[in-house]
């Protein structure tokens, strides 16, 4: 495997970007000698807040399951901003990821361009991220995992001051979804995103998503496999012990891979 850290203008972001590739390189089994062969299926993996493109390789064994499987991985950095356009500031963060990111690393390196070997997964707000994008750029995306995903938007309806949002700045969740009032609905709601690919007839992407029991995110998680399971969408969900940590993520980062058509 190549680990390799590449900068480029993004026209979606308006600045120089740098994100992680871990793409197969030479032989992928030395004692076998069976080289690695492109294009190669491809997963775009999202972090959560405050962190950036280094965190899944600095914190699991990323590179070494990719190895073993023999799939390319590509680590952009989101900042804080889920994954979501902020056309007010320029930052059109939706639009690199589903398609800016996609297109460039394509023409980077020998990527597959089919729908079905082209992945994305993240964890906490990049779990957000990866629904939210996958299911709106579906049309990209055949296969979607989030880990322990931060689907705050559930706590969007709810009356102000009972609301269980993000221990940020007071005025960071209004900067990043606009009014959260009006989230309901928009293509900022995955359950709306859901209803739509499925009013449309059009394919909706295989999807994975996964909690730890002591995670304060469970609630919302559950939340979206019942509303998944009632509009009968095929997913797949898995709960088991751990909290919001690297720990549980390494693990099933790992279970990610094992169900992805690699």
């Amino acid at each position: 495997m190549a680990v390799a850290q590449v900068t480029f203008m993004s026209r979606a972001l308006k600045r120089k970007v740098t994100y992680h590739a871990v793409i197969p390189t030479g032989v992928r089994d030395p004692l076998a000698g069976q080289a690695a062969k492109g294009p190669f299926k491809t997963l775009y993996l999202l972090h959560g807040i405050f962190g950036n493109h280094t965190d899944w390789l600095h914190y699991t064994r990323i590179q070494q399951l990719a190895e073993h499987k023999g799939v390319a991985v590509i680590m952009p950095s989101g900042d804080n901003s889920f994954y979501l356009d902020q056309p007010d500031r320029g930052d059109l963060y939706g639009e690199f990821v589903g398609r800016e990111l996609v297109e460039v690393t394509r023409d980077t390196f020998n990527l597959s361009d089919r729908r079905e070997d082209t992945f994305i997964a993240g964890l906490s707000m990049g779990g957000y991220g990866a629904i939210r994008n996958g299911l709106h750029y579906h049309e990209t995306f055949g296969w979607v995992a989030g880990l322990s995903s931060a689907l705050i938007t559930y706590e969007f309806n709810k009356p102000e001051g009972t609301r269980q949002l993000l221990p940020v700045a007071d005025r960071y969740h209004e900067a990043t979804f606009g009014e959260l009032e009006q989230v309901a609905g928009s293509d900022k709601d995955p359950e709306a995103l859901v209803r739509r690919i499925l009013d449309k007839g059009a394919a909706m992407p295989n999807l994975y998503l996964c909690c730890g029991t002591e995670d304060f995110l469970l609630e919302h998680n559950r939340r979206f496999r019942d509303f998944l399971a009632a509009q009968g969408v095929d997913f797949r969900y898995e709960e088991g012990p751990g909290a919001h940590d690297w720990a549980f993520w390494d693990a099933y980062i790992e279970k990610v891979l094992d169900w992805l058509p690699l």
